[in-house]
């Protein structure tokens, strides 16, 4: 029995032909766009936009008093993000200008005490000259009367009455040496207390600009321009010195994109290469960059256990080489751009090469 199509069979199949026929021209068209983009560039999808994404820091212990930011909020350079309770930090500051105050009114008395003790040093000096001038005087009275005595001119009780006066006049003499070394030997002690509390004067102002330096830093601010983060602080939160309280990224910075290539992709790319990039999140919207540096090693390289090829269980992988590429754009372009997003890489092939 011969089989009938009906009008609507006969409609069916042509529109199901006329469909494969343009699938299989788009599939075409598509597969030739593939081929060409493989043979005219080096691509990758193992990409990201990276920027200077960096830590907020305490270097100041205490209670947060203030939080002076939100999450996602653009901040400029010297803005306060973070107040810390400083009054620990005020009150070691007076306590260290209380001990400089005090050290520099113990050096005034001892420079007055300096000043006491040269005068009493010039006069024992002065002392032992006139003390000299009596011993030496006494001494040619009493070389006259022992000549007057030999000769039976002078008693014996004259000879004794100078010896004795000799005597004295000797030990008056001596006290005032002694009473001037003395003097000496002070001022020398001063000087070297003198010298011990100059060192401790200037201990107590480096200590004085530390303990400023720590009031300084219960005010948190922006290092730089950019953009706040998440925020994980609040008021009344105690924190500790070296604690990381946000993070910030730094808009004074360019952008830049890390391409993981295959080992097998790189032979050709060089330093100054143009590259274009679609990030997934604008796949409408082209980028372009220029490659800044290949890394020196591989990524495996750098990881926390890198492979150990040596143990006999090889198994061939082929590796990943990042490529930095600066990426190259107007202002309105690069806030597109966030830091993480995932990025498609084309490097062309067989670019001009210079000198």
């Amino acid at each position: 029995m011969k089989k009938k199509y009906t009008v609507t069979d006969r409609i069916i199949t042509k529109i199901t032909g006329w469909i494969a026929g343009v699938t299989m021209i788009a599939l075409a068209i598509w597969a030739a766009f593939t081929l060409w983009g493989y043979y005219k560039y080096e691509q990758t999808n193992d990409a990201q936009v990276q920027e200077y994404v960096n830590p907020v820091i305490s270097r100041a212990g205490g209670f947060i008093v203030a939080v002076k930011f939100e999450e996602n909020q653009p901040v400029k350079k010297g803005d306060t993000l973070l107040v810390i309770d400083n009054r620990e930090y005020t009150l070691q500051v007076a306590q260290t200008k209380a001990a400089i105050q005090k050290a520099e009114a113990q050096l005034r008395v001892l420079e007055s005490n300096t000043y006491t003790m040269q005068k009493n040093a010039g006069s024992a000096k002065a002392q032992i000259k006139a003390s000299a001038a009596k011993l030496w005087k006494q001494q040619l009275d009493f070389d006259r009367y022992s000549r007057l005595y030999k000769e039976e001119s002078a008693t014996k009780q004259q000879l004794e009455n100078v010896q004795a006066t000799l005597d004295v006049n000797n030990s008056d003499y001596q006290a005032a040496r002694e009473n001037y070394g003395a003097a000496e030997s002070k001022i020398n002690d001063i000087a070297a207390e003198m010298t011990v509390l100059k060192a401790e004067i200037v201990r107590l102002k480096a200590l004085l600009d530390r303990n400023m330096l720590d009031v300084e830093y219960t005010v948190i601010r922006a290092s730089y321009d950019g953009r706040m983060g998440r925020r994980t602080v609040e008021v009344g939160q105690m924190i500790n010195v070296g604690e990381v309280l946000a993070y910030i990224v730094d808009n004074e910075t360019d952008k830049w994109v890390v391409a993981n290539y295959k080992e097998t992709q790189i032979a050709n790319m060089r330093i100054g290469d143009t590259v274009q990039f679609v990030a997934d999140a604008f796949p409408d919207q082209k980028f372009k960059g220029t490659i800044i540096s290949l890394s020196p090693a591989t990524g495996s390289s750098f990881s926390l256990l890198p492979p150990d090829n040596s143990t006999g269980n090889y198994v061939k992988i082929v590796q990943r080489v990042p490529v930095r590429i600066r990426v190259d754009a107007q202002k309105t372009q690069l806030a597109m751009l966030k830091v993480g997003m995932n990025v498609n890489v084309y490097v062309p092939k067989n670019q001009r090469r210079h000198g």
